[in-house]
């Protein structure tokens, strides 16, 4: 199975480094091979998606990334920062459908910054649509009008047959879990999520088992730190998946916590941690490589058909936490602090 490794700027070197550590502690049959994207894609060869890192990722059968950006990258144009790398990146291979769960572990319901009795037990599965939206939509762009004023303009835009993709993979997922599923969208508003909820609902024809309801994303937002246990699958856009799936690594406790997976048709994907690059920590051995670490556990669950040593990372990462480690980011009175290099050891260990 060969594995693209795609470390990016920042922290990830750092976090894909010990991600790397507990794949190989497996014993699995696994080609790795690294190449650079984003801020050290520019660097490389003046592109945040180099066309050698483009193949590798096309001939790879998952790619493990890491994070991207930086300060240093601002003043770059806007179609060679970092950030345009992995949107070229999700684009050019299709990953469409992005898994974010939000899952709270026992030992760290005190670190999420919600009472713990509103967090304890909570799993929730955010599938962002991640290919099209105002990400992507035509016309975009700054230009100047007649009178010398400066005006910005993005277009939201969806398909039918985009929008019945995405909802398909939600209730697929909801299915196999708590068999309901929540749209969110802003209807009343916005016309393109009013086609949105009009597709989601005639799709939900043929999964009778799944329970679906609509919300608009404001009140999404709001009922996520006022019930965040009522939901089980939330299905959304591209722009308010981005959104609300931050919201929702807060509350794990920290966004250090949080993977995620970027699938295409075919179930080949992208994994990484939802954070990001963390120039300000960068080099200091201070990032908290579990969300990295979790990410690899869904590709060796999604892609590669490996769930049983997906289950071995995951149950790894929960005894470290029994074990009260902790890196400063979950940090709470009464555990041991540990850096990035630390927390990897110790989850090779529990392997």
């Amino acid at each position: 199975m060969k594995i693209a490794v795609l470390p990016g700027d920042g922290i990830g070197k750092e976090i894909v480094a010990q991600a790397v550590r507990v794949l190989r502690r497996l014993g699995l049959p696994l080609e790795l091979a690294e190449a650079p994207v984003g801020g050290a894609g520019y660097e490389a060869a003046g592109d945040p998606l180099p066309a050698a890192t483009l193949v590798l990722a096309r001939e790879a059968d998952a790619i493990l990334f890491g994070a991207i950006g930086g300060p240093q990258y601002d003043a770059l144009p806007r179609d060679q920062r970092p950030e345009r790398g992995l949107l070229r990146l999700r684009k050019e291979l299709g990953l469409f459908a992005n898994l974010r769960p939000a899952q709270v572990f026992a030992d760290l319901a005190q670190a999420s910054s919600l009472r713990p009795e509103l967090v304890a037990g909570l799993d929730v599965l955010i599938v962002r649509e991640l290919t099209g939206d105002i990400y992507f939509g035509e016309p975009r762009g700054i230009t100047t009008l007649a009178n010398g004023e400066r005006e910005g303009v993005n277009t939201m835009r969806y398909r039918e047959s985009e929008i019945r993709r995405i909802a398909r993979v939600a209730f697929e997922a909801a299915r196999r879990r708590g068999k309901r599923l929540c749209s969110v969208d802003k209807a009343n508003v916005l016309e393109t999520t009013e086609l949105w909820r009009q597709v989601v609902s005639e799709l939900g024809k043929d999964y009778a088992d799944v329970q679906l309801s609509h919300m608009y994303v404001d009140n999404c937002a709001m009922q996520l730190v006022r019930n965040p246990k009522q939901f089980d699958v939330i299905v959304t856009g591209n722009l308010f998946g981005d959104i609300l799936s931050d919201e929702a690594s807060m509350l794990t406790g920290s966004i250090g916590m949080l993977p995620s997976a970027s699938l295409d048709e075919r179930g080949k994907g992208l994994y990484e941690p939802i954070h990001g690059s963390a120039p300000d920590i960068a080099g200091k051995g201070l990032a908290n490589p579990l969300a990295t670490i979790l990410s690899a556990a869904m590709m060796l669950r999604y892609s590669l058909g490996h769930v049983a040593e997906a289950d071995r990372i995951e149950g790894a990462v929960r005894k470290v936490l029994r074990q009260g480690l902790r890196t400063a980011d979950i940090y709470t009175d009464g555990c041991r602090k540990v850096g990035t290099q630390e927390m990897g050891d110790a989850v090779v260990a529990a392997l």
